[in-house]
């Protein structure tokens, strides 16, 4: 079977790439979906992905565990910011999280009503490469970039994600958006933290204090869960 695969680099441009019946990839690796892989990963039971930061505001007035960012930043009355150390299996299991990020949760908030919505990072790209494979005949990767701007980080898993799927499948590529990723990511591979030293949001990193977060998020498989969107109750759940 030949699997069509496009890559939209930011949530801008979702409107002109969606169509019905898509596998939608949701990518924000510095830091979202890593961050929602490893609290997953640590057992957490379900994710409340959300865009408005009242909204959370309200969810933790009744009691729920937060997690919300804005600007790289924990907000001031949440449980958790945007890093994958803070969700650990003590804090995180059996429990259910509500989460919104400055750029991740906008992405999932566009792509929610797309065929099937899953979430993916370098710590879960073989696993999600075999899911997508099963699951879809055209892929979506929706990057969620920086205030609807293309950035590098997101666009390097794109490529190295296709890579992936070229090795296990017949892959037609539907835009130079993928050429694009295939090419950074050739670039990249052989060192993705240096290149991306010189990134945008790298230094949005280091200037708050989370530069170890980046060489955690560029590992690959770390974690063995494909977190997806589950529509009927609007809440992530995770296939292992």
């Amino acid at each position: 079977m030949k699997i069509a695969v496009d890559i939209c680099l930011s949530p801008a441009l979702y409107p002109f790439y969606q169509k019905e019946n898509d596998v939608v990839v949701v990518v924000d690796i510095f830091r979202a979906t890593t961050t929602m892989c490893a609290a997953f990963n640590n057992g957490a039971a379900a994710i409340i992905p959300i865009a408005d930061i009242e909204l959370a505001r309200k969810y933790k007035s009744e009691g729920f565990l937060v997690g919300a960012e804005r600007k790289t930043r924990r907000v001031e009355f949440a449980d958790f910011g945007n890093s994958p150390f803070e969700y650990s299996q003590e804090k995180v299991s059996g429990r259910e999280i509500v989460f919104t990020t400055t750029n991740g949760t906008r992405a999932i908030d566009a792509a929610k009503d797309c065929g099937r919505l899953l979430i993916g990072a370098f710590s879960n790209i073989d696993m999600l490469t075999d899911k997508c494979l099963q699951w879809g005949e055209r892929i979506i990767i929706l990057c969620a970039g920086w205030n609807n701007k293309v950035n590098i980080e997101d666009t390097l898993f794109g490529g190295a994600f296709v890579e992936k799927l070229s090795e296990k499948a017949e892959v037609a590529l539907e835009s130079d958006a993928v050429r694009i990723a295939l090419g950074l990511w050739e670039s990249a591979k052989d060192s993705p933290l240096d290149y991306l030293k010189n990134s945008d949001h790298y230094r949005r990193l280091i200037a708050n204090g989370v530069e170890s977060d980046a060489a955690y998020c560029l590992r690959q498989n770390t974690v063995s869960v494909v977190p997806y969107y589950d529509r009927e109750i609007k809440k992530l759940r995770v296939s292992r």
